[in-house]
């Protein structure tokens, strides 16, 4: 296999006389089958061969290979001198070679895997918080985290007895923590600590009024502007990703079911073909809570969704819409991977936003629905609100209809 990548002679004999020569024709196979590039590949085999040689002169074995052999390794690179090999950089290419070669060892039992680090484990009472809301609130995952994050360092900090908690001790809490945090994570830390101290007074744990203690952070939803998009730079992000390359029609997808539907990051992650009815032109979205609607799907976010599927890498065992765009393909992307495409499209684009992730082109879905004339409610429903008070902040931008009902100050004469 590895003719597939190397034609010199010399160079194929190198790759395999050291200690990774036995393997490493079955670790070019692999790469082939997993989708990478020919040009990844080969730095891929050349650091894989160069680290059996770095072995071979440090008298080790693979067999003794692990992570701190690896660092090991990298730290040799800047400043190495092996005949075989040109001098080679610890970039990103050979970190994650040098890595995937490891696990290619471990995967053929040549050598240990990583020892795994112990975790230390949740309190009791903890996990049955996070079991009881996963359950009857439908939270999803990320808030899960939050909230077993929260309640496991209440516990650590005030005792694992919360029947003798008082007052005084959770507001020091929640008011350390604020003071550590910003506006934004010292309000998630202040829900998590009131949702957990709920939770203790519904099981009878602790004192019936101690979810009262916990002081509310100062935020208005309503001071500031959603941030936007104007049609002309939602047009320009839009035509950033035009192209025929997988990663192009993948963006494009992408931008599209935010900034026509108005979709989470994690709506789209989550996206499924099931969810996706062409016969009748819609698509089923769940969102926070298992509130699941059915949105119409435009003609254009529709085509752009199979003209991606045309050219998406084979996954097995997944209907997930959207995969990795690089080697080895994995099915599904993260919500973060979600808000990346959104910024690189905006670089693309050449446009400065004060907010450069996935729930800008979510406003701006909000904000042209507005200006088109779609009541409130509708625009809530689409979003997927559960008042509309939260929809009410989207008002503010709609300028021209601000200035049909504005009146002038008394003190000014008409």
């Amino acid at each position: 296999m590895l003719e597939k990548y190397f034609c010199a002679p010399k160079v194929l004999v190198c790759l395999r006389a050291g200690l990774s020569g036995p393997y490493i024709d079955a670790f070019a196979d692999t790469l082939k089958t997993s989708g990478y590039s020919a040009e990844i590949a080969t730095d891929y085999l050349r650091i894989a061969a160069h680290l059996g040689h770095f072995l071979q002169r440090g008298k080790a074995d693979l067999s003794d290979t692990s992570p701190d052999t690896l660092e090991r390794f990298l730290r040799h690179l800047p400043r190495c001198r092996c005949p075989q090999f040109e001098p080679r950089r610890a970039n990103y290419n050979a970190r994650c070679g040098v890595r995937r070669f490891y696990a290619h060892l471990v995967q053929n039992n040549v050598c240990q895997p990583a020892a795994v680090v112990d975790v230390q484990p949740l309190p009791e009472v903890v996990v049955s918080f996070g079991d009881w809301y996963h359950k009857h609130r439908g939270i999803s995952e990320p808030t899960m985290v939050q909230y077993l994050s929260g309640a496991s360092a209440l516990m650590e900090a005030l005792g694992p007895d919360p029947m003798q908690w008082d007052a005084r001790q959770v507001r020091g809490f929640v008011l350390d923590c604020a003071k550590q945090k910003g506006t934004s994570s010292a309000q998630k830390a202040v829900t998590a600590t009131r949702a957990f101290l709920r939770y203790l007074i519904f099981q009878g744990r602790c004192r019936a009024d101690l979810d009262q203690a916990v002081p509310a952070v100062a935020h208005w939803k309503l001071a500031a502007l959603p941030p936007c998009l104007s049609a002309d730079e939602l047009s320009r992000v839009i035509a950033a990703c035009d192209g025929d390359s997988p990663s192009l029609l993948r963006d494009r997808a992408i931008v599209l079911l935010l900034a026509r539907l108005g979709l989470r990051a994690g709506d789209v992650a989550r996206l499924r073909l099931t969810d996706i009815e062409w016969q009748s032109g819609t698509m089923r979205v769940s969102g926070k809570g298992r509130y699941e609607v059915r949105l119409p799907l435009p003609q254009e976010v529709g085509d752009a969704i199979l003209r991606y599927l045309e050219c998406l890498p084979r996954v097995d065992h997944s209907d997930l819409v959207f995969v990795r765009n690089i080697a080895p393909f994995r099915p599904g992307v993260s919500p973060c991977a979600v808000s990346s495409v959104v910024k690189r499209a905006l670089k693309r684009a050449g446009i400065t936003a004060p907010s450069k992730g996935a729930h800008l082109l979510r406003h701006t879905a909000a904000t042209e629905m507005l200006r088109h004339g779609v009541p409130l409610d509708q625009i809530g429903l689409v979003l997927r609100h559960r008042s509309l008070h939260m929809t009410a902040s989207y008002a503010k931008v709609d300028t021209a209809l601000l200035q049909q009902v504005s009146q002038p100050w008394p003190e000014v004469q008409a």
